[in-house]
């Protein structure tokens, strides 16, 4: 997305030079130099990361329940070469971790916790992330007995869209939310249009690296946070078209 928007540019500043519009064309051009080097130098790029991930900085305390469900979002697999297993990525490791020692926080207090994995297999690589996370929160001693995979989603939309279904059965009273901080303020708005009002707990944190020379690092940072406010507007954008799917009364957790 930040190549294109850069492309843009580009081809709106030769279109204006094309038509004679001289004036123009050096501005949209300056324009274009400078926004690259507040992104590509940390300004800009600190600035969005900053907005998406402040209010989920602290860990909150959680009180549970007598029934508690912790669900984590997947963020893809990888596959190191041909014949090797499914992993998660690297964005997903804190995620995973987090949702670990919460489980364990949890189990230590005698209370009933589930662990709800979501997440299908929208890479295509023949296994459902939510079934590959799984597997590694075993490994970290999650009792699979505690563990529930959601196979179907493909999107966060879906990630909250087919969670809700699966909570509606198992009722919880008390709901945790598990992904990057800088997907939780898109995935919040997610689960509240299902009716969902989970604890928002982030499994890692992203800082943009601030310095005189461009860096890629930046550029790439820019990118996710601006997949994330995409993703916030066009959500805006569907409910005001009555575009999306209708949420489901009976609330689900609190926060």
């Amino acid at each position: 997305m930040t190549l294109s928007l850069f492309g843009v540019l580009v081809l709106l500043s030769a279109a204006a030079s094309w038509a004679r519009r001289h004036l123009l064309a050096r501005s949209i051009a300056f324009f274009t130099v400078v926004l690259f080097l507040a992104i590509a130098c940390g300004p800009v790029t600190a600035w969005l990361l900053d907005n998406l991930q402040q209010n989920y900085a602290t860990t909150p305390f959680v009180q549970w329940s007598s029934r508690n469900a912790i669900v984590l979002l997947t963020a893809g697999t990888t596959r190191i070469s041909d014949g090797d297993p499914l992993q998660p990525t690297l964005f997903a490791n804190g995620r995973i971790i987090q949702a670990a020692v919460l489980y364990r926080n949890c189990k230590s207090t005698g209370k009933q916790c589930l662990v709800l994995v979501s997440g299908g297999d929208p890479q295509h690589h023949g296994m459902a992330e939510s079934t590959v996370y799984a597997g590694v929160l075993s490994k970290l001693g999650v009792s699979p007995q505690d563990i529930q995979a959601e196979t179907l989603s493909r999107n966060t939309f879906e990630n909250a869209r087919y969670s809700r279904s699966l909570m509606l059965a198992y009722d919880p009273q008390t709901l945790v939310l598990v992904t990057s901080g800088i997907h939780l303020r898109r995935s919040l708005i997610y689960f509240e249009h299902f009716s969902m009002q989970p604890i928002p707990v982030r499994g890692d944190q992203v800082e943009a690296t601030w310095a005189f020379w461009p860096q890629a690092f930046n550029l790439g940072l820019f990118d996710v946070a601006l997949h994330e406010y995409i993703g916030i507007a066009q959500y805006h954008v569907y409910e005001a078209l009555g575009w999306n799917t209708m949420p489901v009364a009976k609330p689900a957790g609190h926060a």
